[in-house]
């Protein structure tokens, strides 16, 4: 059906970039892990990314998809089965060569259940996944090594998002022989085909990337060293940055700090700003009466002022108008959303019998912007009459909370919305606003359900062929439009990122904001004053 391009230019190098020198990057945090089975924090996803390659990857500082360690691939008319062609001579940082048998056996741990890994259920598409996740198989039935250099990996239904999940971390390359001499430590001692590979691990002080110097993208990375030191209050390195001992604070601006820096001149220019998968809302429990009533959810819809909550949060976001993020494919342009007009919402509210308005609960959780994000949200409620008691608790029981069917009427999402795990549209839909999510334990806490739309979903998902890609977004347009009609959340931002850099940081903006190595795209950024 349609085959992935060997391109020539893919590399895609940068003409001022020298090679050499190395940067220092800090973190609060110790790195729990570089295994790419098991990671899956914002800290070690980027690091893993450039310890590790899979069969597909991304354009730098973008959501396009390209090939990896696959050369190219080609997908079968029914969307079924996939034929990856393998990059030849591609060395793991042990020196010996990565053939399909690598790939069998990544695929076969990362589902496997003794491998705990929290990504499995993204391979749940392949022929096989079930009889390896119960247990009752050691191996995948669908992946199959056609010859040292040809993966062919079969599908037990169509799976438009299958090559993001070959994007994936959790779809890296990995040598069995170095899983096997390391066990349980592997995610101390990795071994990859990454652009670097690790040098040195101080618990608790440091870890030290080293250039790979045999990487199979040739001329990257550009960079000889990084080193991420561990251990540092953002607000230290902060101070640090401003005093060139740092090149990029890992956590980001300090929240306290964030309007100091944006109006000093000097500091601002060291910002850079971009979009993020990451969408802030508030769910509307649709089995808690009132919320059954669709006019009160929309009613709700248009009592909320988005404009002053991002102003609490120091216009660190921009307004959502619905739950797809404007960088994701799909995302509407031209929906309007519900506007905010506390005096229809009254009206509405009056005419489905709440003249006089009703009490519910608004569930937040405890940490700074959060309850006061709820205030704001508690008293644009009050102005059209609806009184919402606060319950400020901690994560774990926010989580607890709405994976029950009535235990919480509202919940705003801070602190735990949804960042998509790959840019696609679905992931937003069945995790969050789908039937499946809508289960005991589950994070469909609007608890909405239309099966009509999980048809419509399906369907869209089926569209597999690339070259209809804008076909399929529409498709997803209209999922959500129509999720916006019922209105079982009110989408209230997009949060955006905000990274900082030293002045001798080279590199387009986009690799220090980039949609999925977070916070920094390593294998392409450089300095500039490499002599």
């Amino acid at each position: 059906m349609s085959a992935g391009p060997g391109l020539a230019q893919e590399e895609m190098l940068d003409p001022n970039a020298k090679q050499g020198g190395s940067i220092v990057i800090t973190y609060k945090d110790d790195v729990a892990t570089l295994d790419p089975a098991i990671g899956y924090d914002w800290q070690n996803w980027s690091m893993i990314k450039s310890i590790f390659d899979g069969l597909m990857d991304y354009a730098p500082g973008t959501t396009d998809l390209r090939p990896g360690l696959a050369e190219s691939y080609e997908i079968s008319e029914d969307g079924q089965t996939f034929t990856f062609k393998l990059r030849s001579g591609v060395k793991f940082h042990n020196g010996r060569e990565m053939t399909a048998d690598d790939v069998k056996y990544s695929l076969d741990r990362v589902t496997n259940p003794k491998t705990q890994s929290p990504g499995a259920g993204f391979f749940g598409s392949i022929k096989g996944y079930d009889a390896m996740s119960d247990g009752s198989a050691e191996a995948l039935e669908g992946v199959t090594v056609v010859d040292p250099l040809t993966v062919r990996i079969e599908l037990s239904r169509p799976d438009a998002t299958f090559l993001h999940v070959m994007a994936l971390n959790f779809a890296s390359i990995v040598p069995k022989e170095a899983v096997d001499e390391a066990g349980a430590d592997f995610g101390k001692m990795p071994v990859g085909t990454g652009a670097f590979k690790l040098g040195d691990w101080t618990i608790g002080q440091k870890l030290v990337f080293a250039r790979n110097t045999d990487y199979w993208r040739s001329g990257l990375p550009y960079l000889d060293q990084i080193t991420f030191e561990v251990g540092q209050e953002p607000i230290v390195a902060l101070l640090r940055l401003q005093n060139g001992e740092v090149d990029v604070p890992g956590d980001g601006i300090p929240p306290a700090k964030f309007q100091e820096v944006m109006s000093d001149p000097e500091q601002k220019a060291r910002v850079v700003e971009g979009g993020q998968l990451h969408t802030g809302y508030i769910t509307l429990n649709v089995a808690m009466p009132p919320f059954d009533n669709k006019a009160v959810r929309q009613a709700v819809n248009m009592a909320i002022n988005k404009d002053r909550i991002v102003q609490i949060i120091n216009g660190r976001a921009v307004p959502a108008n619905q739950p797809l993020p404007p960088s994701m494919p799909g995302y509407d342009k031209d929906y309007a959303g519900y506007a905010y007009d506390p005096e229809k919402a009254k009206a509405m509210l009056a005419e489905a019998g709440f003249k006089d308005g009703f009490e519910t609960e608004l569930f937040v959780m405890n940490t700074d912007p959060n309850p006061r994000i709820a205030q704001a949200i508690q008293q644009d409620l009050s102005s059209v009459g609806i009184k919402a008691s606060i319950q400020s608790l901690a994560q774990a029981n926010v989580i607890a909370a709405g994976g029950e069917k009535d235990q919480a009427p509202m919940i705003w999402s801070g602190g735990m919305a949804w960042i998509a795990d790959f840019p696609d549209p679905s992931n937003f839909y069945g995790p969050i606003l789908g039937c499946a999510g809508a289960v005991t334990g589950g994070w469909n806490w609007s608890w909405y359900c239309n099966e009509e739309l999980d048809k419509q979903a399906a369907a869209a998902d089926a569209v597999v062929d690339p070259a209809k890609a804008g076909e399929r977004a529409e498709m997803w347009s209209a999922v959500y439009g129509k999720i916006m009609e019922d209105a079982p959340w009110v989408p209230v931002f997009n949060e955006q990122r905000f990274t900082m850099k030293s002045p001798r940081m080279g590199g387009a903006d986009a690799l220090y904001v980039d949609p999925v190595s977070i916070p920094v795209n390593y294998d392409y950024v450089f300095v500039n004053d490499v002599q």
